[in-house]
C-alpha cells in the first residue's frame, strides 16, 4: 500500500509549456506505490516521475489535456507507420532500468541538442540523479532500449510503467545524429502494439498542451481520449473519446 511522504500543491511559478502563463503542480511523493494504485492515478490525471507524482493545479489554465490511447482502436498514420518502419531494424529490448555511463551520454548528447534547437536549460544531470529520475524501484517500471545492430550503438531508451490495464509512456531520449527518424513516434507505436499483445486496454502519453509545440504530436495518435476535469480519489474519471478525423487518412 502507497505511503505518502510529502504532499504539496507548488506556488505559481512560471509555465514550462506556455511562457505567458504561470503553473501550478499538486505534488505526491510516495513509496510503496502498487501496480494497482498507480493505475488508478493514470485514470485520474496524475503522472510518475521517479517516487514523485503530479498533476497540474493551475487556476486560471486549463490548457493541459491528459491524453491516452485505447489501444483495441488505434490507427496508425501513415507517418506513423513510417516512423515504425524506420525504426524496423532496431533492435527493442524491455528491460528494468539499468544505470550506466552509455545511458548518460545518450541523455546528455539528447538534451544538448534540445538545447539548441528550443533553448531548454543546461542539463546537470549526473549517475545518482538519472538513478532517481529513471529508475527509482518501482514494480511497474519498465525500460525499452533500441540499439543499431550494425555497430551496437545504443540510439533510444525509453521508459514505461506498466500496470494491470494500461501502459503509460514516462519519457524517452534519443541519440540526436544516429537515431532514425522520428524514433520517438515508433516508440509510441511499439508501445501501443505491446499492450495489444499484454491485453493492457489504454496507453497513457501524459498531457498534450493546446499552443505548445512540443507536446502536440501526441494529439496525432488516434483515436484517443482526454480526461475531462481533476477528478478525486473515488470520483469515476470522465474520458471523451476523440474520434478519427473525417475524410483521407492523415499524413
Amino acid at each position: 500500500m502507497a505511503r505518502v511522504l510529502q504532499q504539496l500543491v507548488e506556488p505559481p511559478h512560471a509555465c514550462a509549456y506556455l511562457p505567458a502563463q504561470s503553473a501550478q503542480l499538486e505534488v505526491r511523493v510516495m513509496i510503496d506505490v502498487t501496480p494497482d494504485e498507480l493505475e488508478a492515478m493514470l485514470e485520474r490525471g496524475w503522472r510518475r516521475f521517479g517516487p514523485a507524482y503530479f498533476r497540474p493545479a493551475c487556476r486560471a489554465c486549463v490548457a493541459c489535456d491528459t491524453l491516452r490511447i485505447p489501444t483495441a482502436r488505434f490507427r496508425p498514420s501513415k507517418s506513423q507507420r513510417r516512423a515504425a518502419k524506420n525504426a524496423a531494424r532496431l533492435v527493442r529490448t524491455a528491460s528494468v532500468p539499468v544505470v550506466d555511463e552509455e545511458r548518460l551520454a545518450l541523455y546528455r548528447r539528447w538534451h544538448a541538442r534540445r538545447e539548441l534547437d528550443r533553448g531548454w536549460d543546461e542539463s546537470t544531470i549526473d549517475e545518482e540523479r538519472y538513478a532517481f529520475d529513471f529508475a527509482f524501484p518501482h514494480p511497474s517500471v519498465r525500460e525499452i532500449t533500441f540499439r543499431d545492430p550494425a555497430t551496437g550503438r545504443l540510439v533510444g531508451v525509453g521508459i514505461c510503467d506498466e500496470t494491470p490495464r494500461a501502459l503509460s509512456a514516462v519519457y524517452f531520449f534519443w541519440d540526436p545524429e544516429h537515431a532514425p527518424a522520428s524514433l520517438g513516434v515508433a516508440n509510441v507505436v511499439a508501445l501501443v502494439e505491446d499492450a495489444r499483445a499484454r491485453s493492457r486496454d489504454h496507453v497513457y502519453l501524459g498531457y498534450r498542451v493546446e499552443g505548445c509545440p512540443s507536446l502536440t504530436y501526441k494529439g496525432a495518435f488516434r483515436p484517443h481520449e482526454l480526461l475531462r476535469g481533476r477528478p478525486a480519489e473515488g470520483e469515476p474519471a470522465r474520458w471523451e473519446p476523440m474520434s478519427l478525423p473525417e475524410g483521407p487518412e492523415p499524413t
